[in-house]
């Protein structure tokens, strides 16, 4: 065991470290798995040495991210799990990053907070890269997270138009039997799209944004011939495009735009799974610096506590074939 001090002048700043009656120090003690004990100005930390590094240097994050910005910030659950978890994890970190990982939603009065690191990273790395990959198993909020960050870009008018688009694979469906127009037809496969949009924002909002084609929503087939000037692109269900349709894709890309490719390696519904345009792409980029890839696990499954326990259960059959 060793011991270490973290200890500050500012009485004001030390007791907003701490938290309300500890609740920092004993969501911190939890997180680094450490012993801390408060005494006077000072914080007393027990734990292997490695861990109690940690702790003193999750503490100076907290106190240069409260001297730099409001002193009367209170950090909440997130943002210490959040620092502590990157801490543990060895990732270098931006103490002001944490500002634009919270997603506010104005219309709905929501505040979109990522759950886990690799949420974090996402958003992080969407901000940071023009173009970001991202797979992994259903649940994980590739789809909704993405959605908020490209509500919030176009409601601070980063970008004029948001554009959402799937892939038209039928999973053992037919499409020929479905009513209704092409259009119709293909409208069952876009409505994830749409649940996400309905529940950030007002139903009466996103219909007058689409109909006034702000958001537009449509099957990949329409991106073809397109270049995508100021607009925040999300390609959902990626797994299921073709090589050339993801070369399509990529290629629209214009000036001022963000492009996001989401999916799950292992729902392909082509009839050759090696012909994915989303592993390909990955294999063929993954050196490109301006691109980004993050990868999923069955840990960010943010759905029903159960839907972790059946992806690891359908991932267990597989292995043992």
């Amino acid at each position: 065991m060793t011991e270490g001090k973290f200890e500050i002048d500012n009485i004001a700043l030390y007791r907003k470290i701490c938290g309300y009656k500890d609740k920092n120090i004993k969501a911190i003690e939890k997180e680094l798995r450490v012993n801390i004990i408060p005494r006077g100005n000072t914080l007393i930390i027990n734990a292997q040495k490695e861990n109690t590094n940690k702790a003193i240097k999750l503490f100076h994050l907290m106190g240069d991210y409260l001297y730099l910005n409001d002193k009367s910030h209170e950090f909440d659950e997130f943002e210490i799990k959040y620092l502590s978890t990157a801490i543990d994890s060895g990732k270098d970190i931006d103490i002001n990053e944490i500002n634009r990982l919270k997603i506010s939603m104005p219309e709905s009065g929501k505040t979109i907070i990522p759950r886990t690191l690799n949420q974090a990273n996402y958003i992080s790395s969407i901000h940071r890269s023009p173009i970001t990959f991202s797979y992994g198993p259903a649940g994980t909020g590739k789809t909704y997270l993405a959605v908020a960050v490209a509500l919030s870009y176009f409601n601070s008018s980063q970008v004029r138009r948001i554009v959402l688009t799937r892939p038209a694979v039928e999973a053992g469906e037919s499409l020929g039997f479905l009513p209704g127009d092409l259009i119709q037809k293909i409208n069952p496969y876009l409505r994830p799209l749409y649940d996400a949009l309905f529940d950030l924002f007002s139903f009466e909002k996103i219909s007058a944004f689409i109909e006034k084609g702000d958001i537009e929503i449509a099957p990949l087939a329409y991106m073809r011939g397109r270049t995508l000037n100021d607009a925040f692109v999300l390609l959902d269900e990626a797994q299921n495009t073709t090589k050339s349709q993801m070369k399509m894709f990529l290629t629209r890309l214009g000036n001022n735009s963000k492009m996001v490719i989401s999916g799950d390696i292992t729902q392909i519904d082509l009839e050759k799974s090696m012909n994915s345009g989303l592993i390909h792409a990955m294999k063929v980029l993954k050196n490109v610096k301006e691109i980004s890839i993050v990868e999923f696990a069955k840990e960010d499954i943010c759905r029903n506590k159960i839907v972790e326990k059946i992806v690891e259960a359908y991932d267990n059959q597989i292995n043992r074939k």
